[in-house]
């Protein structure tokens, strides 16, 4: 595979209807849709903005295109010419040819823009050539129902070249079309229902309404054709030829795969260097925020969690960090992530998720707190500066001492083992708690715990607070010890997934977050056992994409995440595989088997297989439990493909 490309042949719509792609803006903006033209899911559009006050907003929905031949007879570009899609260096181009006629579609978002430029250009054909472009819209929140009723009347403004389109309390639509020649055939408006098969699929509203002003008429001449849709002011979204925007961002890209870990700079992980990017973004519109990091030298960085309908979670974000920043080459990003995190937290807690649109963190996860010590020490490892750790240090103090204490949501430390509790009715507050409550003393926070206090004892000590760094260093000796004598299940060979539970019983269910136990850099678990932890996840819960969340001898255990939402939410953590577990599966092997790079890549090389169906050229939230492990949820996930790259990078040549 070149650089940071893969070609998918397209013989016939249907044949790419089941897969997807998807570009991003670095706002949290993005562009998505089917390899066939349309959309299948109501957050699909060729510009979803990521708007301040609104959040991400879908502007247009999608483009009918219509090639006009010289001799006058119209061919539909998507339904009669489509032979192949393409990403290069993650961006999409579509090949039509028709009787002679060779074109070129190629699709890109300017770097923090919320524009999208879509080109076209004759490759071959005789004669003069014309697109027919109908722009259809229905201005609305990426996450809201389908079925919204359309903001009319819609005001329709022509200047020029120029159209804007405002529908509502929303910023205007900018459309501007380049080519030989064009026109603009406003018929009055024209209204029609849209279909939207995966949400059929997942048992939303399949159907919503969707408007159209007319149809945009461009010449494709020697230098081909465009189209800009834009959310920001004409000076801006026509700065650069949709030559020059295609370049720019092409280019940007290349120089992101340069600066990757070697390991990553072709083949599988170029691709996966350039997926990543779409997760980092700036959240500008966050204006309390940026005025409050901006006062004191500061930037801010966020992450996406997944694409088309997660926004910036806590947990995702620390998880993440590595894979799509250090091992990227963007420490920069991390620092900011990092700076940008810490002045989040509340009571002890960094944020759970901070929902679309708005500047104030949800706190119920007992995790994320703990994943951003580990994400602060990978960042540290990677770059020795000290001056972030000690900035972050007063907010590392604070956490520790109200999760000794007790801070919000029945997260606490238990005085009588030393031991981390969570849990409260009615709030999901591990990373697997949908549907499968945990409350109690779940094995991976308490990994965590004694990670987090291990790594407080050193930056403590090293900073000169000696006492500090022993009190840290004392706790997670009797989190260790309590832990070893808890966690370990004789009967069964492996961990219990909780302990002390609702109850007082103790969970014996063989589940994936046993890994952990062995995975971080300060493993709680004693070594002589980490050979029965990991062989047991090989055995039971290994697949070619990640880690099954449970046993498939469980009686709960379900094949499939499919169906509606009940049905989903009961097998998100019953046997559904997740894909970030397989870079903590791979540091534990490494424990195990420090020399055998190979054998650890072994079990990334499933995945190659995946950047070629559902969303192309990036990694899905999940997979099924069953083979033929089918991907589902999020068709772009943050710790999905940063885990898969910090293993890859992690199992290159020494």
């Amino acid at each position: 595979m070149d650089q940071a490309q893969i070609r998918i042949p397209v013989q016939a719509p249907s044949d790419a209807s089941g897969r997807e792609w998807m570009i991003a803006n670095g706002l949290a903006g993005y562009a998505s849709g089917t390899l066939a033209g349309g959309v299948s899911r109501r957050h699909d559009g060729l510009l979803v903005a990521a708007l301040p006050r609104f959040g991400r907003t879908i502007l247009l929905d999608r483009i009918d295109e219509t090639v006009r031949l010289a001799d006058g007879s119209r061919l539909a570009l998507f339904a009669d010419c489509t032979v192949e899609f393409r990403l290069e260096t993650g961006l999409p181009v579509w090949r039509f040819e028709r009787d002679g006629l060779v074109l070129e579609r190629r699709v890109a978002m300017p770097y923090r823009q919320n524009t999208t430029v879509i080109a076209y250009r004759q490759l071959a054909g005789d004669g003069p050539v014309s697109l027919e472009i109908r722009p259809w819209m229905h201005f609305r929140g990426n996450d809201g129902q389908a079925d919204q009723p359309l903001h009319m009347p819609s005001v329709v403004h022509a200047d020029g070249d120029r159209v804007e389109v405002t529908q509502g309390p929303y910023p205007p639509l900018r459309l501007a079309v380049r080519g030989a020649s064009w026109n603009l055939s406003l018929d009055g408006g024209r209204t029609e229902e849209a279909f939207y098969p995966i949400e059929a699929e997942r048992d939303y509203v399949p159907k919503g309404p969707v408007w159209s002003p007319g149809v945009l008429t461009v010449a494709l001449g020697a230098d081909g054709a465009s189209l800009v849709a834009s959310a920001e002011p004409w000076p801006t979204a026509l700065a650069l030829t949709a030559d020059q925007a295609l370049a720019a961002e092409a280019e940007r890209r290349r120089r992101l795969i340069a600066h990757a870990h070697p390991a990553c700079r072709d083949g599988v992980a170029a691709l996966l260097v350039a997926a990543a990017d779409a997760f980092l973004f700036d959240p500008r519109g966050r204006h309390d925020l940026v005025a409050r990091a901006n006062a004191v030298g500061d930037d801010v960085r966020s992450v996406i969690a997944g694409y088309p309908w997660f926004n910036d979670w806590g947990r995702d974000t620390m998880i993440s960090l590595e894979g799509l920043t250090l091992v990227t080459g963007r420490p920069d990003d991390a620092k900011w992530i990092l700076r940008t995190f810490a002045s989040y937290e509340r009571d002890g807690l960094i944020p759970n998720n901070i929902p679309d649109g708005g500047t104030d963190g949800v706190y119920h996860a007992a995790d994320a707190s703990l994943w951003f010590f580990h994400a602060l020490d990978r960042y540290v490892a990677a770059t020795g500066d000290r001056d972030t750790l000690r900035v972050i240090l007063p907010t590392l103090r604070r956490i520790m001492d109200k999760h000794r204490s007790g801070t919000r949501f029945g997260i606490g430390m238990d005085p009588a083992d030393g031991l981390m509790k969570q849990g409260i009715e009615g709030y999901m507050l591990t990373w697997m708690d949908s549907a499968t409550p945990r409350r109690g003393k779940a094995v991976e926070i308490n990994a965590l715990w004694h990670n987090a206090l291990s790594l407080m004892a050193r930056w403590l000590t090293e900073e000169g607070d000696a006492a500090g760094g022993a009190q840290a260093q004392a706790d997670a000796d009797r989190a260790r010890a309590s832990f070893n004598a808890r966690f370990w299940n004789p009967a069964a060979g492996h961990l219990f997934d909780v302990v002390d539970g609702e109850d007082g019983a103790d969970d014996p269910t063989c589940r994936c977050n046993q890994i952990l136990a062995v995975s971080l850099p300060n493993a709680v678990l004693d070594p002589d056992r980490w050979d029965a932890v990991v062989e047991v996840v090989r055995q039971r819960l290994l697949t070619p994409h990640g880690l099954r969340s449970l046993d498939p001898a469980a009686g709960d255990y379900q094949t499939s995440y499919s169906g509606g939402l009940h049905s989903r939410d009961f097998a998100y953590h019953r046997g559904t595989v997740w894909a970030w577990l397989i870079g903590p599966f791979v540091d534990a092997w490494l424990k195990l088997h420090p020399g055998d790079r190979v054998g650890a890549r072994a079990f990334l090389t499933g995945f190659e297989a995946h950047l070629s169906e559902f969303c192309v050229g990036t990694v899905a939230e999940v997979f099924d439990g069953a083979a033929p492990h089918l991907p589902r949820g999020c068709t772009a996930q943050a710790w999905s493909v940063a885990e898969w790259l910090r293993a890859w990078s992690r199992t290159g040549e020494a």
